[in-house]
């Protein structure tokens, strides 16, 4: 069992959610699904590796200062799969 990353609320309104997340190596965020479309900027690279329901394991490399979007009803489980610390903000769009 993974120990879970340190998730720091810096927003949360109407219209927004921010979220900072900072992993050690190895650390989770645990199983999630996204309510919302959000916006992930990666503060540090990330090395992340994505754990799937279908039990399937997918990598993303996102480089500091990068940045992506995804749609609502995304679920999965996001591991730091790096030997450095990791940091993101996620910003989901509310509705």
């Amino acid at each position: 069992m993974r120990n879970t990353c340190t998730a720091t609320r810096l927003i949360d309104d109407e219209k927004t959610t921010v979220t900072r997340f900072d992993f050690a190596p190895d650390e989770e965020t645990g199983w999630h699904e996204h309510g919302y479309d959000y916006v992930i900027t990666a503060i540090t690279d990330c090395h992340m590796r994505l754990e799937h329901p279908d039990g399937s394991e997918t990598e993303a490399h996102v480089r500091a200062g990068e940045a992506y979007r995804r749609t609502a009803g995304i679920r999965h489980n996001v591991i730091n799969a790096s030997d450095q610390k990791m940091s993101f903000v996620e910003i989901e769009l509310k509705k």
